[in-house]
């Protein structure tokens, strides 16, 4: 029997050729499509799950008011990790983070790289397989570094690295283990570690439990309680500060590091995982739409197999047979379209990872994935050929075989009410990726508040902050740069803030979290910053600017001062006077409003030099000339610049992808929507051929014929566009919600969605309808 239902299979495959490709086709990318997303899904929920201990892993967090609001940061003081080990015995290792980037010296190689700062504990508690040396002994000499065999490549030429020598700051390290590259789904990502020691020797190891400036991870016991340990380290930080830290400590488990990191009032509100189930949902949508698409066809054709149907049943056959025919079949198209879709997503896959940033790879030597798929195919298979079976072994073999069975052609009947469900998801997708593009437009377009145009910085490396007066005095007086400045970081991002600011008239019990950025002088020239009332720092003229600050126009107003100029203003132990206002300018995310910031003075620490390049110079020109200036001071180190409008343009890549991968996947959904549109309108055509040469001869014109055609699927379009509309108005806002600074939707993007979905609709049904109203109506008339 098995070998029958085959048989009839592959026939009905080979006979209707057509609608066979229409079917398998859109199975294919609708499967291909679903598995890329899947691949992607996959990653995300994997983040760091290959731990052997992450059952028992957590990242400290704080929780305190500021603003008026409960909010959360995952940067903590040094001392908390040896407070936390030493006072429970629920906690079994800890270990701090601190991420630099140092430029690494192994022969006559020269690399900007990033470090990993942390406790010996780090490799007894994360899963990092060392290639060489011992995990136990490994970090514990001031002087060892354990590098990633990447960069063993990159500084040695080979993965043997072991007793290598590497320089950092003129200070040298010997190679004591080299460790696999980690998975790209972790949050870790370094190219060596040194060793905690190393902060100490540099003094920028402290006891201050208001420093918050690293990362601290803990390994709890197997029979440690994380709820009871969480009751008891609350106020860790209240009771060791002598409550001049007034905030709590709470513990985030490994498994929500990576998707849960968005809090609101204390409390976890979301993150990634927004993301995630978006694509979730955009993965079982487009699977759902290609088999719908197999529905309609296969419920369309249904008068070719109702003489099969009516022979079959009065031979002997149930409905139960039937159906498993059936669905046999759709199983048989799956399968083909299955090993197609495999193909696409192979050949496919290394654009779609560029476009992602990723690196997915299809698991082929895992039987587990085999499985998985070969599932998902039969999955697929049922459900697209669920409905058709039940359709199809539902008719009367009397009525088929006195002739008596007819199509039904009702207002309502399932196969419209799938166009129209197929077309809602569509057009909400379109809908949502214009949305997501104005979104970053929008964001795009603001005003930053600076001059980002021809502005570089580079990090003071070696003996660039030792030799700034002669760089800074060449690049002016050689006409390179207009202007230069050392700030703390980069104008692209900020790394700094702080709440125990201090000024006169403050309210003590309210806590204001500023940002806080440097200078020395000149960065309101250099950034082209937009001075309200008094001016910059210019420690020539004014040799007390050492100790100057200016505020940002939210910082004055949250100040209250009438007048800033000259009012002094503390952060911790050192005093500032206000010399100037300025408009405020972005430093963080440009989805958010500018928050309150001091910029202090240069008795603050710099990490950065920024420079104004002559905007009548080629910049490549003055690249080069910069270059030579920097060789000649700082010769031992690589001249790594960068520019800030680049930089800035990163703000938004996340969103960017989001953007273009809804796009994508709105063009492929309205693609295999478009796919079966063109199945069903080529039978409905072949269905009507008679009618429509009988209205021909009575005179009928192609237009009018092509109109009575195409109308049926017009209105199916335009209620799809009455539904989608109010669903992705709900999507979007909820999304837009999560952005200080968004759009407010207009109407016309919608309108303009609804648009293309009906000229794309209209295009692909009248090519049918066209071709069947220009047809001879002597050939469709001959055989009455």
């Amino acid at each position: 029997m098995l070998e029958n239902y085959f048989k009839i299979a592959f026939r009905n495959l080979l006979r209707n050729k057509g609608f066979s490709a229409i079917n398998i086709s859109g199975l294919a990318v609708g499967m291909a499509s679903s598995l890329l997303i899947l691949l992607w899904i996959y990653n995300e929920v994997n983040y760091d799950k290959f731990h052997s201990k992450k059952d028992y892993l957590y990242h400290a967090w704080n929780r305190g008011v500021f603003d008026g609001k409960l909010q959360c940061w995952d940067n903590t003081p040094k001392i908390l990790g040896p407070t936390l080990k030493e006072e429970y015995p629920e906690v079994a290792n800890i270990s701090r983070q601190s991420s630099r980037w140092f430029v690494t010296k192994a022969g006559e190689k020269k690399l900007s790289t990033e470090a990993l700062i942390t406790d010996a504990a780090f490799l007894q508690m994360f899963d990092c397989p060392m290639m060489q040396g011992d995990p136990k002994t490994a970090l514990t000499g001031a002087n060892s570094i354990i590098v990633t065999e990447k960069m063993a490549m990159k500084m040695f030429d080979t993965k043997d690295a072991l007793n290598k020598v590497i320089t950092i700051d003129r200070d040298n390290f010997t190679v004591t283990g080299v460790l696999k590259d980690l998975p790209t789904n972790t949050v870790f990502h370094f190219d060596y570690i040194l060793p905690w020691q190393y902060l100490k020797r540099i003094g920028e190891d402290d006891d201050s439990w208001g420093n918050n400036s690293v990362k601290t991870f803990v390994q709890l016991k197997p029979n440690a309680n994380p709820e009871t340990l969480a009751g008891k380290i609350k106020d860790i930080t209240i009771r060791h500060s002598n409550k001049e830290e007034e905030h709590e400590v709470f513990l985030h488990p490994i498994s929500k590091w990576h998707l849960y990191s968005n809090f609101e009032n204390g409390k976890i509100s979301g993150g990634r995982i927004a993301i995630v189930r978006l694509f979730g949902i955009i993965a079982a949508f487009i699977l759902l739409i290609a088999c719908i698409n197999f529905m309609n066809l296969s419920t369309a054709r249904s008068e070719k197999r109702a003489k099969e149907v009516g022979i079959r049943k009065t031979a002997g056959a149930n409905k139960g047979l039937l159906m498993g025919q059936f669905i046999g079949e759709s199983i048989l198209i799956s399968l083909i379209a299955g090993v197609m879709a495999l193909l696409l997503v192979a050949a496919t896959l290394p654009a779609f990872n560029t476009l992602i940033a990723k690196e997915l790879a299809f698991p082929y030597d895992s039987g587990y994935f085999w499985i998985a798929t070969l599932l998902f195919v039969v999955f697929t298979g049922i459900i697209a050929g669920s409905y058709p079976a039940f359709f199809l072994s539902s008719f009367q073999p009397i009525a088929i075989l006195k002739g008596t069975f007819k199509r039904t052609n009702a207002a309502l009947n399932p196969r419209k009410v799938l166009v129209v469900l197929q077309f809602s998801f569509a057009i909400t997708l379109i809908i949502s990726t214009l949305m997501v593009a104005q979104q970053i437009r929008y964001a795009q377009d603001r005003d930053a508040g600076y001059d980002r145009g021809q502005v570089v910085y580079h990090w003071l490396t070696g003996d660039i902050d030792k030799n700034y007066r002669q760089i800074k005095s060449e690049l002016i007086n050689a006409g390179i740069a207009s202007s230069v400045t050392k700030t703390a970081s980069p104008l692209s991002f900020g790394s700094s803030d702080t709440w125990g600011v201090e000024w006169q008239g403050k309210n003590k019990a309210e806590k204001i979290d500023f940002d806080r950025f440097s200078e020395d002088e000149g960065l309101v020239k250099t950034a082209r910053l937009q001075l309200i009332a008094g001016r910059d720092m210019d420690l020539s003229k004014y040799p007390s600017d050492s100790s100057a600050m200016i505020l940002n126009e939210s910082a004055a107003k949250v100040m209250g001062f009438e007048d800033p100029i000259g009012q002094i203003v503390k952060d911790g132990d050192k005093a500032y006077q206000v010399v100037g206002v300025i408009k405020d300018f972005l430093i963080g995310s440009p989805y958010d409003h500018a928050k309150p910031m001091i910029i202090e003075g240069a008795q603050s620490y710099f990490n950065v030099i920024h420079m104004k390049l002559n905007a009548a110079k080629p910049t490549a020109e003055s690249v080069k000339a910069t270059e030579a200036i920097f060789k000649k001071y700082n010769p031992d180190y690589p001249f790594e610049y960068h520019f800030v409008d680049a930089d800035y343009t990163l703000k938004f890549d996340d969103t960017q992808k989001i953007a273009t991968l809804t796009g994508l996947f709105a063009g492929l959904t309205i693609f295999i929507s478009c796919l079966g549109l063109f199945g069903l309108a080529a039978y409905m055509a072949e269905n009507r051929i008679k009618e429509i040469g009988v209205r021909k001869v009575l005179g009928a014109s192609v237009m009018s014929i092509t109109t009575l055609l195409s109308k049926e699927f017009l209105i199916l379009v335009l209620i799809a566009i009455l539904i989608a509309s109010p669903v992705a108005w709900l999507a979007m806002d909820t999304w837009l919600n999560d952005f200080s600074y968004r759009i407010s939707m207009q109407w016309w993007v919608f309108a303009l969605s609804g648009a293309m979905a009906v000229i794309v609709s209209l295009l692909t049904v009248s090519y049918q309808a066209v071709r069947a109203a220009l047809l001879d109506p002597v050939k469709s008339l001959r055989s009455e």
